[in-house]
Order: structure tokens, then sequence, then C-alpha cells
């Protein structure tokens, strides 16, 4: 295993909104920090949305892979280096951080923001992965396109469920919402804006309980109320689960401090976790909000205790 002989003064684990802003802020205060935005989905969960309409600057919205690459351009326009390859091992507890990639590769840092963001959520049953890829799937916007004209499901009522059954409702024959509770989570507006489409369909107090189908894709569902013994099938080529995000978080065990849920825990005035010298920003940190422009916040928050901290290491020699 070869390692880096310098030490880096920051090294931003993750992309996506946090990630880059993160490395823009750095970047500006002269500091050149090392980004490692991951394999196989650099950029976050934006890579793979559709229109965002609430990103500040952008009054006709704009495509969430367009935002990423104007995020990653700023970034190595302010002397960000991103390295594409993912984590495997950390070291943040020594006063000089160890980060081990994939590649063998270890970069060593006196300061890490962690910006991993977090991952789509499962249902857990055993149907759903053999169906993954043939009718099963957590993005509307990236598969939507397969079921144009056909009958889908989205299971969950929070704003990424209400939202993802909209924009399928442009696109598909009739779209059914299913959800656990007998009113939507989402925010009022948006739930206000699904129920005033036609076909937009919803089944209250019921879960999925099996996904029937055959070589060709799903073909129905298996639905039991969450209340009583009722049961019900659907009828549907297709099902988007939208049901909430776990953070990508696995590989800080045994780290630094974090919730039951796995979201890092900071201090209540900035980005500081448990082990002095890392940071965490966005997703990894917020499971309630969720939002592109509360993760670049939280990512320029993290920068600017970075660079504070090791201001404090430099007056302390």
């Amino acid at each position: 295993m070869s390692e880096k002989q310098n030490i880096n003064d920051v090294v931003i684990i993750g992309s996506g909104p946090a990630g880059y802003t993160a490395g823009i802020y750095l970047g500006r205060a002269g500091i050149k920090p090392v980004l490692i935005s991951g394999l196989l989905e650099p950029g976050g969960s934006l890579m793979k949305t559709g229109i965002v309409e609430n990103y500040p600057g952008f009054h006709d919205g704009i495509a969430g892979p367009d935002l990423m690459d104007k995020m990653e351009a700023q970034a190595k326009k302010f002397s960000t280096d991103i390295i594409p390859d993912d984590v495997v091992e950390v070291d943040l507890k020594s006063d000089i951080k160890k980060i081990t990639l994939s590649s063998g590769e270890s970069i060593l840092a006196k300061s890490v923001i962690i910006a991993t963001g977090a991952k789509y959520r499962h249902l857990g049953i055993a149907s759903e992965e053999e169906f993954a890829g043939r009718g099963v799937s957590y993005c509307a916007t990236c598969d939507g396109f397969f079921f144009s004209g056909k009958q889908v499901a989205v299971v969950g009522g929070g704003d990424t469920a209400v939202g993802e059954a909209i924009y399928l409702s442009s696109i598909c024959s009739r779209v059914t919402v299913i959800h656990r509770r007998d009113q939507l989570r989402a925010t009022k507006t948006l739930a206000n804006r699904a129920k005033a489409i036609e076909n937009i369909e919803f089944i209250w107090d019921s879960k999925v309980s099996k996904i029937e189908g055959d070589d060709s894709g799903v073909t129905k569902l298996q639905l039991e109320n969450v209340h009583g013994s009722e049961k019900r099938s659907l009828d549907c080529a297709g099902v988007f689960i939208a049901i909430g995000h776990t953070p990508s978080t696995s590989i800080f065990e045994n780290q630094i401090d974090m919730d039951s849920s796995g979201y890092i825990i900071v201090n209540d005035k900035g980005t500081q976790t448990s082990c002095k010298g890392v940071f965490a920003a966005g997703d990894c940190v917020d499971g309630k909000y969720r939002q592109a422009v509360i993760a670049a916040a939280s990512g320029a928050k993290a920068a600017l205790d970075a660079d504070e901290h090791l201001q404090n290491k430099k007056g302390e020699k």
C-alpha cells in the first residue's frame, strides 16, 4: 500500500452540494482541499433528480446533474483536487487523520469534512430485490420514461414520494400513492398539488407486502392494511419506492458519535463532530430537511469551521 508523504490541510469525503460547497469555500480561503467524490455516484443524490425549482438563482429551474456539474466546476476553479475513488477505511481519532481509498492509496490530513450524504431506504421484502431494475425503482426522473402510458405506484407519503407522483403523472396513465398513514407527510402546498391531479390516486393506511411479476417485470402489488387483516391487489407495471433515506455513514462507526439512525452528531453551534478536527455537513447530518440549499449552507459552515481549526492549530505552535 502506497501512502502520500504530504499531509493535506483538509480532505473532504463525499461530493454533492455539501462537499462541493466546502471545496469552494476552502479553495477561496487559500486552502487546496482534496475531495474524494466516490466512484458510483459522484455528485450525490441530485445526480438522479430532474428539475430543481427551489435552488436560489435559477428562476426557471435547473436539472440536478447540471447543478452538480456547475458546483464541481466551481470547486475545481478554486483548486479543489477531486479524486474519483471510494473511501474504504478511516482513522479519524489521531491528530493526523488517515483516509484509505479502494485503490489502496492512503491520504493524510490535518482535518476532515464528512459529506457522504444518504442513500435510498428499501422496503426490506424479498420480492423488492427480485424485481430491482425490472419494475422496482427509487428514482422517478431516472426511470419514469420506461413506464410511459402505464399504471405505476409510489410508496411513501413525504415530499419525495409526492414529488415523484407528480412527476410520474405527466408520463403514466395512472399513479397510485400508497402510504402507511391516513394523510400525507408532505408539505401542504405539494400535497394539495398532487390531490388536484386527476390521474393520481391514494391508498391510505397500507403497506406493500409483496411485489409480483413475470419475466417482463412487475405486474402487481399485494397490499395489507396496517390496522387490520384487510388485503388487496393493485395492478401496476412499476413501483417507485420513496420512503426516506439511510445516511451513508457506516464506515465511520466507532470513529465518531452518531445517533440511533446513523446520522452524525455535530455540536449545536457548528459542524464539529465528537472527533477533534473532523466536521460533518449535508444529508449525513440532516435527517429532517434533506434540501440542496441547506446541504450547501452546511458545507460552507464546515469549511469555515475547518479553516478555523487549522488557524488555531497554527496558533498553538
